[in-house]
């Protein structure tokens, strides 16, 4: 990683070991700062306030090797991402404004695809984690992950019923708790569809009604006008000599046709004064049917507005904006599909009932199955960490993980062991961390049966053991081997070491006997010219390193016997490697 001005860092490379890397430094250093800026990078939340005051942003770099293939580095090549090499190259810029900035493999992108990638990248295991692991929630979903697929199976078989049982009561509840507004919804529509029934409408009815009532209320003009068009057209056979059209136009064509043969334009024209006389014709036809077909009764008149009235009734109670009878008609056919819906509640109560029976079945089953793989995997997980303990000097301490239910009053839950319990999401078992210090002494929950030394060497013994189980290729621990001392933290040391041989292991820690296990050390320094204060990382070797440690070892950097004790310590971490 590199950093650039994020707190006391003004600018550091940070080079991790392949293996175990410790680092180390003062109080106040800045040792902190190496593991924010490894929450930068796996998404963690920006903090404008650790931009280095007279900076415009933090930004922290890293080089990740990823195998080709893996989950980390599918997602990234779906976000655009390309792996440099095999490596995977992250950057996190964060302004003294509180803006963030993201890149990954030279593409902008997301702040939340860091910590999309970060879940198969790096497991960080530190005080905070802890103090999430004191609380039994956690405690079940980190037992969860230990069992694997013995408990991931069944649950997520479990998970799925869970879902649909609450989907069934929630509708059971809905129809029955509701039975007297559906009664009362069920009678409104039997109501409105027997009025519409009544009735009788036919689509496209109250546009044709119209448009008869409009020509009957005008019967006299429209009869009138036809009249006077066809005396135009056709001649009024009570004025035998009166002037009309169709005869003007058999006279014009009578004139040409006389002549037509000695000119074909003008017999064109005569052709078309011909057609013009038929059309005539035509249209004084029809016009003398319409006056003779009009209907101006007006009983007829009567039926057409009481049929009208009738269907504006309807559509002012059930149709939409438009109060047309097509709405009346939509609202009758969606009404019919609900009163089945409605009238069915008796026969579809039944079937619910039944299915939510069937489901409590199912899940008590699937509750059973997962408190027997827990109960399971609580023992193995018990043993693991006992023996963990008895290598960070507690060899007499044991841990349990208690699996209990909590009885349901009503009855109405789930049964494990024969009788009915409360159950949720996850199953019906409470778990919790138990701890026996020594023999004879009654477990008790780890957080209330443990001294501070000892909490710290029983956390680290379940996060080794629970580190086992996540699938991601580095684990930092972050000061969790505080409040240990002596013979406890060379073990807490050694147990590192042991489980950097299949994992990058990157530990921040205060403790000589744990660093000297590491495969590097880094020393995080602050420096001060009377005026700027500034922190920086180093790899040590060598000499150097031994005076890290004889400082972590008595404060005195050049103490011959702190020397001597660093000596003796590396030492004897490379014999045990």
């Amino acid at each position: 990683m590199r950093i650039r001005s994020l707190g006391v860092i003004d600018d550091a490379v940070v080079e991790l070991s392949p293996g175990f890397t410790a680092v180390t430094g003062e109080t106040g250093a800045g040792k902190t700062m190496v593991v924010t800026s490894l929450g930068l990078l796996l998404g963690g939340r920006a903090d404008p306030g650790l931009v280095r005051i007279g900076s415009k942003a933090a930004v922290v770099e890293g080089r990740i090797v990823i195998r080709p293939g893996a989950p980390a580095a599918l997602r990234a090549e779906e976000a655009g991402a390309e792996l440099d090499e095999g490596a995977l190259l992250i950057s996190r810029t964060v302004s003294a404004e509180g803006r963030s900035r993201a890149h990954v493999g030279g593409r902008s992108v997301p702040v939340g695809l860091l910590g999309e990638l970060a879940d198969d990248l790096v497991a960080v295991h530190g005080q905070t984690d802890q103090q999430g692991l004191l609380r039994p929630a956690r405690q079940r979903q980190a037992l969860d992950r230990y069992a694997g697929d013995a408990v991931a199976v069944p649950l997520e078989k479990y998970a799925a019923a869970y879902r649909r049982l609450r989907a069934v009561s929630a509708e059971l509840d809905e129809i029955t708790t509701r039975a007297r507004e559906r009664a009362q919804e069920a009678d409104l529509l039997r109501f409105g569809l027997d009025e519409v029934a009544a009735v009788e409408p036919r689509a496209g009815e109250d546009e044709e009604l119209a448009a008869e009532a409009e020509r009957l209320g005008h019967a006299e003009a429209l009869a009138s006008a036809a009249q006077l068009a066809h005396a135009a057209l056709a001649g009024n056979p009570e004025d035998p000599e009166g002037t009309d059209a169709g005869t003007l136009v058999a006279g014009a064509h009578r004139a040409l046709e006389s002549v037509r043969s000695h000119d074909a334009a003008l017999g064109a024209l005569a052709e078309r004064i011909g057609e013009l006389g038929i059309l005539l014709a035509d249209v004084a036809g029809e016009l003398a049917g319409y006056a003779d077909d009009l209907d101006a009764d007006p009983l007829r008149l009567a039926a057409v507005e009481e049929r009208r009235a009738a269907l504006t009734q309807l559509t002012r109670k059930y149709g939409s904006a438009e109060n047309t009878v097509a709405s009346v008609l939509e609202w009758a056919e969606r009404g019919a599909a609900r009163l089945l819906e409605l009238d069915g509640d008796d026969e579809r109560i039944g079937e619910l009932t039944a299915e939510r029976d069937a489901l409590r079945a199912e899940l008590s089953g699937l509750a059973q199955a997962l408190t027997d793989a827990r109960a399971e995997a609580a023992e193995r997980f018990g043993s693991a960490v006992t023996a963990e303990l008895a290598s960070l000097a507690m060899p007499h301490a044991r841990v349990t993980i208690g699996i209990r239910q909590t009885e349901d009053p009503s009855g109405e839950g789930v049964e494990v062991g024969g009788r009915p319990v409360l159950y949720g999401p996850s199953g019906a078992d409470e778990v919790e961390l138990l701890l026996a210090p020594h023999p004879g002494a009654q477990p008790r929950p780890i957080a209330k049966g443990a001294s501070g030394g000892e909490l710290s060497r029983v956390m680290l013994a379940v996060e080794v053991v629970f580190a086992g189980t996540d699938p991601v290729p580095t684990y930092l621990f972050d000061e969790v081997d505080a409040g240990v001392g002596g013979k406890a933290a060379v073990e807490i040391g050694r147990r590192l070491a042991k489980l950097a041989k299949s994992a990058q292991v990157v530990v921040v820690t205060h403790l000589p006997q744990v660093a000297a296990f590491a495969d590097r050390q880094l020393l995080v320094e602050k420096t001060n010219d009377g005026s700027v204060t500034r922190s920086g990382v180093t790899v040590l070797e060598g000499e150097d390193r031994i005076r890290e440690l004889s400082r972590m070892l008595a404060g005195q950097e050049d103490s011959e016997t702190a020397r001597a004790h660093a000596e003796e310590l590396l030492a004897a971490a490379r014999a045990d490697a």
